[in-house]
């Protein structure tokens, strides 16, 4: 049977943020979804400690951050504790996610649609075509990561733009 979809072929996947203790919080690169047609923020925590993790994906103009701000809110689906369930949980949509107190693995994802949940239409700065995530302080105990995977407008070419530009 041919093979419709390959994740690879399909999309990019970027590391936003290496796996890191998150004491002091912290923020990923800023990626462009100008050619997006939806993204997605996977974020991950080894949640060490009882201290809750905010999560924050932000928008910018630019890739070093020019005007960043919070996106307006964003579809979020989480798993509290990976170690139980692989369910994902509809949350309700927002601008950010905070993990509960549990101690456990957790997977939060953010559905990013850069025509309803970014600025793209703003003129007096110019359009925000471009994404981060960020990470509340919280405990040195708590291990967070993220990837970014990009799913190409259906025009797009072949091999589809870099994010990173």
């Amino acid at each position: 049977m041919a093979r419709q979809f390959r994740l690879w072929e399909n999309g990019q996947v970027v590391s936003l943020l290496a796996p890191a203790a998150d004491a002091g919080g912290r923020t990923s690169a800023y990626v462009s979804v100008k050619n997006a047609h939806k993204a997605f923020v996977v974020c991950l925590v080894n949640q060490g400690s009882a201290t809750t993790v905010v999560l924050s994906p932000l928008q910018a103009t630019d890739n070093a951050g020019t005007n960043s701000k919070a996106i307006t809110s964003a579809p979020i689906v989480a798993d509290v504790n990976t170690g139980s369930s692989d369910a994902l949980v509809a949350q309700v949509a927002a601008a950010s996610f905070t993990t509960d107190a549990g101690t456990n693995n957790k997977l939060v994802i953010f559905e990013i649609d850069p025509v309803e949940s970014m600025d793209l239409n703003n003129t007096a700065v110019g359009p925000f075509q471009h994404i981060a995530i960020q990470t509340g302080a919280s405990n040195a105990a708590n291990i967070t990561a993220a990837v970014l995977v990009s799913l190409p407008l259906r025009y797009a070419q072949q091999v589809p733009p870099s994010v990173n530009v």
